[in-house]
């Protein structure tokens, strides 16, 4: 359990926020949309033009959309690169594997901006909305470090009933090891919003446990009342067999527990590897009720699990206006 925590984020809906508002209070502060991608050509160029044409161009709220391809076979490298994006390709440490965990390290390696967004590139149903509800509780409120996204989840257009790694596997083990947290509606969505100075030096798997894993050790950096969850209305994306989804499914689970000081052994997984984490937040930054506490509450290296990732990007504090 995280103890001092209140009993809850603060939460939004990202119909209070418009991108115009915005745009006109965001001043010098920079913001990067990253996107680790991998087989998503389907999916990736409308949601890389969307943004491109709705905030980085009509409007000056997005200065960067940076696209993390992780291994793709298929077009996805070139059909977001001509819808705008930047694209790289997923970095991978020694003696670790790639995954979704390290193209978000990469992501936040190579983007420059104050404020980081990432967004899955598998939604079907995206629109700007999503950025500026992320952006919203960020650029309104300095107090606020984190943003998790919530939203209603169809399964194969029936509502409802998607998200299933999430509802019988995050949400049982969060509500035993880490109560705290159970109030978050959607631990694992990939839509989130952060200042670099929160996401800075964290170690976090480099497999599907990272969005559980994030969530766990920002708690533990920067405490609830920093946090935020924004409803985005409904998210519709690619669904997956049973299949495809009991790795992900032990990705969640091995990073819930290592967290929670479960000790077990869970064959055919890699090894961590010891990286260091990282707090180079200022005493002045507005988020620094960032614990200074915070390396012994998330080390770079848990007793079990995929290898960890240091989240050492270029740090870009948040500067008061």
């Amino acid at each position: 359990m995280i103890s001092g925590l209140r009993a809850g984020p603060r939460r939004f809906s990202h119909r209070e926020f418009t991108a115009e508002a915005l745009a006109s209070v965001k001043k010098a502060v920079t913001v990067s949309v990253c996107l680790p991608a991998r087989d998503e050509a389907t999916t990736i160029g409308h949601i890389v033009a969307t943004i491109r044409e709705d905030l980085a161009s009509k409007i000056r709220l997005v200065d960067e959309i940076l696209v993390v391809d992780d291994r793709s076979i298929d077009a996805t490298t070139s059909v977001a690169a001509a819808a705008g994006a930047t694209v790289v390709p997923v970095a991978v440490a020694a003696g670790s594997a790639p995954g979704k965990g390290a193209a978000m390290a990469t992501a936040l390696a190579e983007s420059h901006g104050d404020l980081v967004v990432f967004l899955d590139a598998d939604i079907q149903s995206f629109s700007s909305h999503f950025v500026v509800g992320l952006l919203g509780p960020l650029l309104s409120d300095r107090g606020i470090g984190f943003v998790k996204a919530t939203y209603r989840r169809p399964l194969f257009g029936v509502a409802g009933e998607g998200g299933r790694v999430t509802e019988l596997a995050a949400k049982p083990l969060l509500a035993l090891l880490q109560p705290d947290l159970a109030c978050f509606g959607q631990p694992l969505a990939g839509e989130i919003a952060a200042r670099r100075s929160v996401l800075d030096g964290l170690a976090l798997p480099s497999d599907y446990g990272i969005d559980v894993a994030a969530l766990i050790d920002v708690a533990r950096r920067i405490g609830l009342d920093a946090m935020a969850e924004v409803d985005l209305g409904e998210r519709r994306h690619r669904n997956r067999p049973l299949s495809a989804l009991a790795p992900q499914a032990r990705s969640v689970a091995q990073a819930i527990l290592a967290r929670s000081g479960v000790n077990i052994a869970m064959p055919g997984t890699e090894e961590t590897i010891p990286l260091a984490a990282r707090d180079r937040s200022s005493p002045s930054d507005p988020i620094n009720r960032a614990r200074r506490s915070s390396a012994a509450d998330s080390p770079s290296v848990w007793p079990s699990g995929a290898p960890a990732l240091p989240w050492s990007g270029r740090c870009r504090r948040y500067r008061s206006r």
